[in-house]
């Protein structure tokens, strides 16, 4: 062989060997492509997922607040109707005439008043006067104090163990604190 045949074979076999490599190249250059585009597409996917996850723990999160917020809206509205309930007895207690005034005080002294307890009336009781004519004073040996208490309505009981507040307003929170559930659930049933 000749050197020029020799060299057109170098050529020929260089040609034949670049054009190999840039088929090679270009195979797995498009290998390449598609796995990056599936990666890509899973990816994507997965993104997709999470951001669905997500969209549904966040309308979740907000059902469970709105839902929440519903609630203590409900229980409020409910609170202030009970508190409405007791602020009108409240009302009509200090509202009571004197017969069932007196009547009451003797009630709530003979239930709670030990012997020789000092009474502290409310200043807005109206018919001071009459306690003292009360048979339970008598029997007991209470004492009438000529101060009176700030408190709406009723009195305190001052003795030698304990103060009893038996004002009316500090009676109707206790029957609010032993009677609010079974009163709410009459109400709201």
């Amino acid at each position: 062989m000749s050197k020029e045949e020799i060299v057109n074979r170098i050529i020929s076999d260089a040609q034949a060997e670049g054009a190999e490599i840039v088929a090679n190249a270009q195979k797995r250059a498009e290998e390449l492509i598609s796995s990056a585009q599936n990666s890509a597409k899973i990816e994507l996917e997965e993104a997709r997922a999470e951001v669905e996850a997500q969209s549904v723990r966040f309308a979740e999160v907000k059902s469970a607040a709105a839902r929440l917020d519903c609630a203590k809206i409900l229980l409020s509205e409910k609170r202030r109707v009970l508190n409405g309930i007791y602020a009108r007895a409240l009302e009509k207690l200090l509202s009571l005439g004197r017969e069932h005034s007196l009547s009451l005080l003797s009630r709530l002294l003979r239930e709670n008043a030990e012997e020789g307890d000092v009474v502290v009336l409310a200043k807005n009781f109206a018919y001071a006067d009459g306690v003292a004519g009360l048979p339970v004073v008598k029997e007991l040996g209470l004492k009438i104090s000529q101060s009176r208490a700030n408190i709406s309505g009723g009195c305190i009981l001052c003795g030698e163990k304990s103060d009893k507040d038996l004002s009316y307003s500090a009676l109707l929170e206790g029957d609010m604190e032993g009677h609010q559930a079974e009163l709410a659930a009459r109400l709201f049933a």
